[in-house]
């Protein structure tokens, strides 16, 4: 599937909700969670500081990150500017006795609710999200709950994190759902088998999270070898085996085309997923304030979109080696599967 004909976003808001934003927004995950030793304290703080000052106003966090931590580091640095930015967080996914669970009953979703408020120093959540469907539980009930935080001022709107199409409409009818976030990019293209569609024909935001590939796609790709054991990228396929070398050789023709098209490979690889429709929006993480800036000034340029069409040629479901993570963790994902990159 190639792009739908848009050229680069632009600064122009788009939509979640009540709310506008840019179409960049930061995923906070990477300084507290999942990519091997965080950065100092002063590090993040600095980093989620600079991007509250220049210009970002969508920030993603969660329980499950760092166990709470995130969501206090985040709570912390924005709260001088809780009335301009947009703050999302997650339930249904935390750290129990230092293990992820995924639970989605009512009470856990209740009590996770009260622990973040806490955390985020806020009276309210804007953007919540059933971080992941717990199979145990039916996803009405989940957002049942969730809807009685909506009810009781402690959440402005609700989200689901990685379900399928079928999964957004049954939870939109017992809610209006207005984001739903996905893993999407040039090697992840599970929402194009249902959920881009389904999410812009009930006006849902499409949140695009690691957008860059897990840092496949920016200028210093990680070198499998070199990735400690908490690294969560040691357990994906694509960074393994004979997969990693076979998918540097894709990146390597990406990276002529961002040449010629004037831009950097991060820049071609984020307008790539802003280009795939109005209600997309994508959080790339990062612990870089260079690479912050970066993925913003994607906003500034204009990349046509045969350059688009393009990048998404080189790289897409059919043609990347791997699946997005192993067996294991699939079987916990509600998401449509994408070929053979599951």
């Amino acid at each position: 599937m190639t792009a739908v004909g848009m050229a680069s976003p632009g600064r122009a808001p788009r939509r979640i909700g009540p709310f506008e934003v840019p179409a960049i927004g930061l995923g906070c995950m990477n300084v507290s969670h999942a990519y091997g030793v965080p950065p100092t304290r002063e590090a993040a703080e600095h980093l989620l500081r600079t991007a509250a000052e220049e210009g970002v106003t969508l920030f993603d966090t969660a329980a499950l990150y760092g166990f709470g931590a995130n969501e206090e580091l985040v709570g912390h640095v924005l709260a001088g500017h809780r009335d301009r930015v947009v703050l999302a967080s997650k339930c249904g996914m935390t750290g129990v006795d230092g293990q992820r669970v995924i639970d989605g009953r009512p009470e856990t979703i209740r009590r996770t609710a009260d622990e973040a408020l806490a955390r985020l120093k806020t009276d309210v959540i804007d953007l919540y999200y059933l971080h992941r469907l717990d199979r145990k539980v039916p996803v009405e009930e989940s957002v049942g709950a969730m809807a009685e935080l909506v009810e009781a001022g402690k959440v402005r709107t609700l989200g689901l994190s990685e379900v399928s199409a079928e999964t957004l409409r049954r939870a939109h009818a017992v809610h209006p759902i207005a984001a739903l976030q996905n893993e999407y990019s040039l090697w992840s293209r599970n929402p194009e088998q249902g959920t881009l569609a389904a999410a812009a024909e009930l006006g849902v935001a499409l949140v695009a999270f690691s957008p860059l590939a897990r840092g496949f796609l920016t200028t210093e790709p990680p070198a499998p070898a070199a990735l400690v054991d908490k690294d969560i990228r040691r357990n994906m396929p694509r960074f393994g085996g004979a997969n990693y070398p076979a998918n540097l050789g894709l990146r390597t023709q990406l990276e002529m085309i961002a040449r010629d098209a004037g831009c950097t490979l991060t820049q071609l690889a984020l307008a790539w997923v802003l280009s795939r429709g109005e209600h997309v929006l994508a959080i790339p993480g990062t612990r870089s304030v260079e690479h912050l800036r970066e993925n913003m000034s994607v906003l500034d340029l204009d990349i046509p979109s045969d350059v688009l069409d393009r990048a998404g040629q080189v790289l897409n479901a059919a043609t990347v080696h791997g699946a997005r993570y192993n067996e294991t963790t699939l079987a916990e994902i509600n998401t449509e599967r994408c070929g053979r990159a599951g």
